[in-house]
């Protein structure tokens, strides 16, 4: 490579806060972009590189084909050379549908299918019995492997609805003989007719000097009776030879086609299709391939089994006559009360009333519309909702009796998506479904097992095959996806596991001289996975790509060719290059953030004492998924983390049962499916419950952290008072950009207006009525302290704090935005632009100034997601605070900088998937520190 070709060359960088930057970036080499939260990492390496290079590549094709696909704007840059083809790998989640699985995502189902209906072998579902198609010489051989000289005889069966015709046809042919009731030589006399009947072809004993014999009695069978055959055998003494006895008949039953003999079932011939839960000829019928399927919860149902039966049914309002009608009805028939509580019913009858009595009860309601009255038998409550629910067609009943229902694995197809007869064919004694269920570690055990034992012929047909499916389940263990079950839903994995999905196809393309930007990689990795990440990164490298990785994770930066620092602040305080090159370079730079961490001169400290633990929630029995019916103590009032390897049971413990319990309880929201468990002891020291996480503060972009913290109203009240507001009628509905008014009514208060350009991509360009400013003139001419509504909206909050410092309430609440480190944030900022880790810290920010807020539990999946180490001390700092105030922290966590911080661990494991869901350590991140088992104490050793 050229020296001018060494480099991706930008020039003049300017979209978003970057401050026309220039920087050479090596290629084929493992570059890492870093800097605090906010300081321009994703917009330097997405919205400005890899935009280019998508651009690019769009604009290579006809305008035609652009007309179909989603164009990308030109990013702000002078310009860039040495560009690379690029491919974006991003953390959103693999496809919205729940069809797309793990399993489909990586194609591996794509071979399974193929290995499948090349090589498998089908079974009847009712008799276990081997289906196939048999020629005239495979059945003639069957035949022969019975006892040198045993008597058969070969019987053509046949169906007829004129006997009479077909037996005077099969006399003019020469058959002379049948069997009806008895068997006949119809030469001599008529038979007893029938619907069915066997002609008897031929009689002799099996024999290798009869082979040819036996070719053309069982040829001609086959042609009579249209493709079956029966053998009859007579005085068989081996009870090797499987026949049936038909008749008083002890018979051999071959087929020609593909089907079984006496089965009514019409067999398919395998082919891709079969094993597709996505086709007709594949998905179970019952669930339509979804393998879970909807039905009334009794939990749901029946949320309080306390009350008293005429109230105990939520979906059944005793106050109405429909529904009084028939409990009463039910109640009288099993003489009981209505008054009776639920709970104190014989179980018999609590199921009668949920699923229906064995015998009828009748009851007698109006008729629709009140024309007369009609009798109604009592189906009870789940069936008439499971029923309801099917044959309606409005679409707001089905979400009103969904709040009755829910998911759960299909009864028919035990969730594996897959029809009967697909689940009824094997690859050397394993079905396909036992493979979807293994986890990846699992499924590459299997395939070693089958692939030793294949016959010549099927290893011919599938090595292939089952090379290109070892080959991908390699790459998941290699990113750490080991846990992952291949019938995993794509929508229920996590965006960091939806990315190393991503990471894992790529490896398996082997391209070369391709531009990777990857967004955090190790996010929701545990240390001990994230080794085996980096060096798939290499492997990537090595194999002639550039990497360039948005990265803020300590082990990933040390292992990186290149680091290019952005800062030195964030926000409009940064979009810098503060340093690049090798870490000694970075550490060496002044204005380095992240060099005074590498170097150490920087810390985040361990705390010098921890809060001892002197009350605590316990679960007992919790074993949904893979928990395995464990007990667990989370200690209250202190700030506590659920540590482990992914896939160990951290979530499925927090949010699943804890979180779902509480809100149960606390709030009582009854429509919540908890997972399994016996009990939570210790809820009454809980007020109530609270989940931040990462989830958008609001669905559109007119939502910022400034209306959803509530600071706009006290800015907007500030306007208000203002002497021109006054003088003009203006109130504090005015400067709303939401409402009629005071926004500029040609862009509605957006500030930018959306042009279509038909094939090119959507342009929005600034309100030329406003100049993006969302207001209409006269409301700004209104000022405050010199400043218009849309400048205040304008401001980071660090310059709004100190432009606001004489009002109380408002500096109070920038102040916790501030502690959050979001000071770099601007007030307006739409809220569909924020990451989740910012939206997380700006619902901190709001709890943090909620004004009584004790003995509150909050709970917090990964919250340094996307955070720098400054910006998580600045967060460890703030989950102090909440314990401080008497609150109770838990949180999910893999980072060990927050982990060393906490006063309390539960590590779970000690590994994933089947292989977790234990509890491993529990303690002081000190004493789990010196536990041999834990991987996470072995990683905080060196840290404490």
């Amino acid at each position: 490579m050229s020296a001018e070709n060494e480099f991706i060359k930008v020039r003049g960088a300017k979209e978003n806060n970057l401050k026309n930057v220039d920087i050479d970036i090596p290629r084929g080499e493992f570059n890492v972009v870093t800097g605090l939260s906010g300081s321009g990492k994703s917009t330097l390496a997405f919205s400005t590189v890899f935009a280019e290079g998508q651009r690019r590549y769009m604009e290579s094709l006809s305008s035609y084909a652009r007309k179909f696909l989603d164009q990308m704007d030109k990013p702000e840059v002078e310009k860039i050379e040495g560009l690379s083809p690029a491919i974006s790998i991003e953390q959103n989640t693999s496809g919205t549908t729940p069809r797309s699985t793990v399993g489909t995502v990586t194609e591996i189902h794509d071979y399974l299918r193929l290995l499948y209906a090349r090589i498998g072998t089908q079974y009847s579902p009712e008799t276990g019995k081997v289906v196939e198609k048999k020629s005239v010489g495979d059945i003639v051989d069957e035949v022969l492997e019975l006892p040198e000289g045993l008597k058969i005889k070969i019987l053509a069966p046949v169906k007829t609805e004129d006997f009479e015709s077909r037996l005077e046809d099969l006399r003019d042919r020469g058959f002379s003989r049948v069997n009806t009731d008895k068997e006949y030589d119809i030469t001599l006399d008529d038979p007893e007719p029938g619907e069915e009947f066997e002609i008897v072809i031929d009689r002799l004993k099996a024999s290798e000097d009869s082979r040819s014999r036996i070719f053309e009695a069982v040829e001609s069978a086959l042609e009579e009776s249209g493709g079956e055959i029966w053998v009859e055998i007579n005085n068989i003494e081996d009870e090797t030879i499987d026949t049936e006895e038909i008749d008083d008949k002890e018979v051999l039953r071959f087929s020609e086609g593909f089907s079984e003999p006496g089965n009514d079932r019409e067999f398919m011939e395998l082919e891709q299709r079969s094993f597709s839960f996505n086709s007709p000829l594949g998905a179970c019928d019952e669930c339509d391939g979804l393998g879970k399927s909807e039905a009334a919860d009794e939990d749901l149902v029946v949320p309080d089994k306390s009350e008293p039966l005429k109230n105990a049914l939520a979906p059944w309002d005793f106050g109405k006559d429909y529904y009084r009608k028939a409990i009463t009805a039910f109640a009288n028939h099993f003489n009981v009360s209505e008054e009776t509580s639920f709970e104190d019913l014989d179980r018999d009858i609590q199921e009668a009333i949920l699923h229906g009595p064995d015998e009828p009860i009748y009851y007698t309601v109006e008729k629709m519309r009140g024309h007369g009255l009609r009798e109604k038998e009592f189906e009870g409550v789940m069936e008439h909702i499971n029923r309801r629910f099917h044959e309606t067609s409005s679409e707001s009943t089905r979400e009103r009796l969904r709040e009755f229902m829910s998911e759960s694995k299909c009864p028919v197809c035990d969730g594996s998506r897959l029809s009967e007869q697909s689940r009824n064919v094997e690859v050397n004694g394993i079905q396909l479904e036992e493979i979807n269920k293994s986890n990846i570690d699992e499924a590459y055990e299997i395939f070693e097992f089958i692939e030793k034992e294949l016959t010549e012929r099927e290893r011919e047909i599938g090595s292939e095959i089952i090379k290109e499916i070892r080959e991908r389940l390699g790459f998941l263990k290699q990113v750490g996806l080991n846990y992952l079950t291949l019938d995993r839903e794509a929508s229920t994995l996590s965006g960091g596991e939806a990315q190393r999905i991503r990471l894992a196809t790529q490896i398996g393309s082997g391209l070369t001289g391709v531009l990777y930007v990857l967004d955090e990689p190790s996010i929701g990795l545990h240390r001990h996975d994230n080794e085996k990440l980096i060096n798939t990164l290499e492997n990537l490298r090595d194999l002639g790509n550039t990497l360039l990785v948005v990265e803020h994770d300590w082990n990933t930066i040390k292992r990186a060719d290149n680091i290019v620092d952005l800062g030195p602040g964030p926000g409009k305080r940064g979009g810098e290059i503060v340093a690049q090159g090798t870490q000694e370079m970075v550490e060496k730079a002044s204005e380095s953030v992240t060099g005074d961490f590498l170097s150490g001169e920087r810390k985040i400290p361990v705390p010098d004492e921890r809060r001892n633990v002197e009350k605590s929630l316990t679960v007992k029995g919790a074993r949904e998924h893979n928990l395995e019916n464990i007990d667990i103590e989370v200690p209250l009032n202190t700030l506590t983390a659920i540590t482990g390897l992914s896939g160990s049971g951290k979530s499925t413990f927090m949010h699943d049962i804890l979180y779902n319990q509480l809100t149960k309880e606390l709030n009582d929201n009854q429509t919540v499916k908890v997972g399994e468990h016996d009990d939570i002891e210790g809820t009454e020291q809980v007020e109530s419950v609270r989940m931040i996480d990462q989830s958008p503060i609001g669905k559109t972009p007119r939502s910022n952290p400034g209306t959803y913290t509530g600071v706009f109203d006290y800015i907007r009240e500030l306007f208000a008072e203002t002497k021109l507001s006054k003088k003009r009628g203006y109130e504090k509905g005015r400067f709303s950009f939401n409402v009629k008014g005071g926004r500029c009514e040609k862009c509605k208060g957006q500030g930018t207006v959306k042009i279509d350009m038909n094939f090119l991509s959507d342009v929005y360009v600034e309100c030329e009525k406003c100049n993006g400013n969302r207001y209409n003139k006269e409301t700004l001419e209104v000022k405050y302290r010199g400043k218009n509504i849309s400048e205040v909206l304008g401001m980071e909050v660090e310059e709004a704090y100190d432009f606001f410092q004489h009002d109380r309430r408002i500096k109070k609440r920038l102040k916790l935005l501030k502690d959050v480190g979001l000071g770099y944030m601007e007030l307006g900022q739409p809220s569909t632009t924020l990451s989740g880790g910012e939206a997380q810290r700006v619902k901190l920010s709001e709890e943090l100034g909620k004004i009584r807020n004790d003995d509150v539990l909050y709970l917090l999946d990964e919250p340094t997601t996307g955070l720098h180490w400054e910006d998580e001390r600045k967060l460890i700092e703030v989950l102090h605070r909440l314990v401080d105030n008497g609150n109770s922290v838990l949180l999910i966590e893999h980072e060990l900088e927050l982990i060393k911080s906490v006063d309390h661990m539960i590590d779970l494991g000690p590994e994933g998937g089947e292989n977790g869901g234990k509890i491993v350590a529990e303690g002081t991140p000190e004493e789990v520190a010196k536990n041999p088992e834990s991987y996470t104490g072995k990683y905080l050793e060196n840290m404490i």
